[in-house]
């Protein structure tokens, strides 16, 4: 059983708060219990199943951490000891787990709406035992980038102005800075683009909703959307963003980031100077060829 802290460290600045996480585990309650879309966090959930085999090791002390709906239930085979820590009804970011007492934590689809990620990460890293392993996928990038365009351009046209509808999505780069920050050893991060196509914005906009991840900005507006407004952002999502047979299309990029906890087994790089050829050498060389 995962155990509780006492003390955490707290990082130094506390960063504003941009997402409502009561909010959304309000919404994600709500989504699972009509029935969520699951097809991204099932495409998710596989590809860290198959990312795990690749890992030539044994996990005994694994966590789940945020992971929405049912967690990763499809991982049980593998890690049959695996723990979730769900999302608590206030949104802490506070993980309850003690220092160095897990060697895996995976996390699908929950990292995005994170307020201090750089703090997650730390407390993350102080969790993993030597060696121990993050193994993580969060939404990021050009993620629906079309609806975010499509309701930009209806509002400045039918309202006079803009509010936040879509949140702001870290980028790839971004990620493996933070890795690194956090303390991980040997971050490596990838993105997985999927781009699905919808009948219209509407039906895009139900099935965010039944992920349990619609709008949870706290600067995000209160009073309800104009009709108006609506119609015709689902007019410009069309124009702009239709294939021939009339569907549009809607971007997620699956950001995965993974990283090691240091351990005196892990590769090292080489000491500066310490290389024993040359590389003007080599170059010399290849050019005698």
């Amino acid at each position: 059983m995962i155990g509780v802290t006492s003390g955490m460290a707290q990082t130094p600045q506390t960063p504003p708060a941009l997402f409502d996480r009561a909010l959304l585990h309000a919404r994600q309650r709500r989504a699972l219990a009509q029935g969520p879309e699951s097809f991204l966090l099932d495409r998710v959930a596989e590809d860290i199943s198959d990312r795990l085999a690749a890992v030539m090791r044994e996990f005994h002390a694994a966590a789940d951490l945020w992971t929405p709906g049912e967690g990763l239930t499809g991982l049980r085979g593998r890690l049959p000891s695996v723990q979730r820590i769900a999302l608590d009804a206030a949104g802490s970011e506070t993980l309850p787990v003690l220092p160095e007492s897990l060697d895996l934590v995976v996390s699908a689809l929950a990292l995005q709406f994170v307020n201090d990620l750089p703090g997650v990460l730390a407390q993350v890293r102080r969790a993993l035992k030597p060696d121990g392993l993050l193994l993580a996928a969060m939404i990021g990038g050009d993620s629906l980038t079309e609806l975010r365009q499509a309701f930009a351009a209806a509002e400045a046209e039918c309202e006079g102005g803009v509010s936040p509808r879509v949140a702001p999505f870290a980028d790839l780069r971004d990620i493996g800075a933070l890795l690194q920050r956090a303390g991980f050893a040997l971050p490596v991060t990838d993105v997985d683009r999927v781009v699905v196509r919808y009948g219209d914005a509407f039906t895009l906009m139900q099935d965010l909703r039944r992920m349990g991840a619609a709008n949870v900005l706290i600067e995000r507006r209160r009073t309800p959307s104009r009709r108006a407004t609506l119609l015709r952002m689902a007019e410009i999502y069309a124009e702009r963003f239709a294939d021939a047979d009339g569907r549009i299309r809607a971007t997620f990029d699956i950001i995965w980031l993974s990283g090691w906890a240091p351990d005196a087994s892990q590769q090292q790089p080489l000491k500066p100077g310490s290389a024993k050829a040359s590389l003007a050498e080599a170059v010399k060389k290849a050019g005698e060829i």
